[in-house]
């Protein structure tokens, strides 16, 4: 009971504070609703980008990659904190300059309405299809199972599950369909400092149980035991081996924490440029200490379970039933239900955000006030959540989907970065080369993962098998050296389709020259120190792969 008074506490005093800090905010007007009044400050942008990008499936699915690999997964969070740096000092300018509420907008402006309403249509995709139904499909199975809802409530397991996905799916859109942006951006901001530190509980009692009270002496024996998983590059068979680093997932981190409108929106919404290049900085150092959170428990629990668990999925959910004291129970579930909801109501404002202003006001109804555009944004914000909350319980194992995301969601990924790139560094590429970038890249995309992949691999497994190799190990070797990683394909086509970009610029170019137009919609002098600490935070990313490098 302690542990549910935590939790019902903790929640209800986000939800208070979120409501006093939002309602003197106008949310009748575009700006109001989908960027919080253009009134977002550092620490609000900050705390927000970082609960934005956590949740259950990140925070059990990365664990559990280190779980299996070790330190060499914390490529997803370290390597961020370098595309962070590169968002606020290049890309940030040009989003404020421009007046963007969606980057979509930039494309409508650089190519045509068209292109716009193509990338907006794939993010929607992105999002409703695959996003929103998993973010509660996974939060609802962690948060039932901490609590044991089914007991508590004398249910059935998948009974215990549905009450749990509508619980989180009506919270979440509370916040986001009728709070707006700002709503949530508070609400995200007070909720990452909770898990900060309930983050860190984790580690430090894994540590402790380990160490027989002493966190440094736990550090110690987990090193010694293992030295090898103390790796910052990974080998070929591993989920990031090293080369990635240097082509698609380099891609990956620009594109999601420079273009993809579930992240960016926050830094579209500063009350000025140097506030939103201070938040996205604040977020880049945090990041760096991101392992702590998402890799650090996986590599105890491989040694705290002597990897002997069924399912790598399990190692972060096992470590906190095992190590953390019952009284914290509650406050911990209500820290991971504040970043479930964090990436749902974020989605889901996204996804509100690009349908009320790219495709309601730019193709239903074009002379609707911006009253109407928000009404029927937050009706488009009903639909979808009720649709996720239909679609999650049919998910059957939303935790291995994990990995599975990060390679399907290259299928819009990729394309939508390519054309941005394209788009702001030349200026004569016309609109025709981006529709072809977008569905050349998508369809290559498809047919390399999909079809091309499959062939190789089992072609591969199948000679493997004629030669009486059995070994698991060897087996998963030869899985992943018969065809190039996923990451590395990323970059194949990225160089590819900014050549097939190019040759169309050169053959069928822009009548005239495009130029990105200024407007005054937020003060655009940069943050003093940017560019400092921009490669403070490098130089830091850098050493901390060299010191563990083996």
């Amino acid at each position: 009971m302690i542990g549910i008074f935590s939790f019902l506490g903790f929640t209800i005093l986000v939800a208070i504070i979120s409501y006093l800090a939002t309602r003197t905010t106008n949310e009748q007007t575009s700006d109001g609703y989908f960027l919080g009044g253009r009134s977002l400050t550092a620490g609000v942008i900050a705390g927000s980008l970082l609960l934005t990008n956590l949740s259950t499936e990140q925070i059990v699915g990365l664990n559990g990659s280190a779980y299996t690999d070790g330190l060499s997964v914390m490529a997803w969070e370290t390597l961020a904190a370098i595309a962070i740096v590169v968002t606020a000092i290049f890309l940030l300018p040009r989003y404020l300059k421009g007046g963007l509420t969606t980057i979509p907008q930039f494309l409508a402006k650089r190519f045509d309405v068209t292109t716009k309403t193509i990338t907006s249509g794939l993010f929607l995709t992105g999002y409703v299809v695959v996003l929103l139904p998993v973010i509660l499909y996974s939060g609802s199975v962690a948060i039932s199972g901490m609590f044991d809802v089914p007991t508590l409530l004398g249910v059935s397991d998948s009974t215990a599950l549905v009450i749990c996905i509508w619980g989180i799916g009506l919270i979440g859109s509370v916040y986001a369909v009728f709070g707006g942006l700002k709503a949530v951006a508070v609400s995200d901001s007070i909720n990452a400092v909770g898990l900060l530190i309930g983050g860190l509980l984790i580690p430090i009692f894994g540590l402790m149980a380990i160490g027989d009270g002493s966190v440094f002496g736990g550090l110690d024996i987990l090193i010694d035991a293992n030295p090898e998983r103390f790796d910052s590059t990974g080998n070929p068979g591993q989920e990031v081996p090293f080369a990635t680093i240097f082509t698609g997932m380099m891609l990956v981190q620009l594109f999601y924490w420079g273009t993809n409108q579930q992240i960016i929106q926050r830094a579209l919404g500063a009350k000025t440029l140097a506030e939103g290049q201070k938040g996205l900085l604040l977020a880049s150092f945090l990041k760096i200490l991101g392992p702590l959170i998402l890799v650090l428990p996986g590599m105890i629990a491989y040694h705290y379970f002597d990897g002997g668990l069924d399912s790598s999925d399990l190692a972060y959910p096992e470590l906190v039933r095992a190590v953390l004291p019952k009284p914290l129970v509650g406050f911990f579930a209500a820290v991971l239900f504040g970043a479930i909801l964090s990436s749902f109501n974020s989605v889901l404002n996204s996804s509100v955000t690009l349908f009320g202003i790219d495709i309601y006001k730019q193709h239903i109804n074009p002379d609707a006030p911006e009253t109407t555009v928000v009404k029927y944004g937050k009706i488009f914000g009903i639909c979808l959540a009720l649709a996720a909350m239909f679609i999650a319980p049919l998910i059957a194992n939303a935790g291995s989907l994990f990995n599975y995301l990060q390679e399907i969601n290259g299928i819009y990924s990729i394309p939508i970065f390519t054309i941005i790139v394209v788009g702001y560094l030349t200026k004569r590429v016309p609109a025709i080369a981006a529709k072809v970038g977008i569905l050349s890249g998508s369809a290559l995309y498809i047919i390399s993962q999909f079809w091309l992949k499959n062939k190789f691999v089992d072609a591969a497994l199948a000679d493997a098998n004629a030669k009486g190799i059995t070994d698991p190990m060897q087996l998963k070797l030869i899985e992943a050296e018969a065809y190039p990683h996923f990451l590395h394909i990323m970059a194949i086509l990225f160089v590819t389709n900014i050549v097939i970009m190019l040759i169309i610029g050169a053959i069928k170019p822009r009548k005239e020259p495009f130029v990105l137009e200024y407007t005054d919609q937020v003060s655009i002098t940069p943050y003093k120190y940017v560019n400092q600490m921009g490669i403070i935070i490098c130089c830091i990313v850098i050493g901390i792969y060299v010191f563990f490098a083996k």
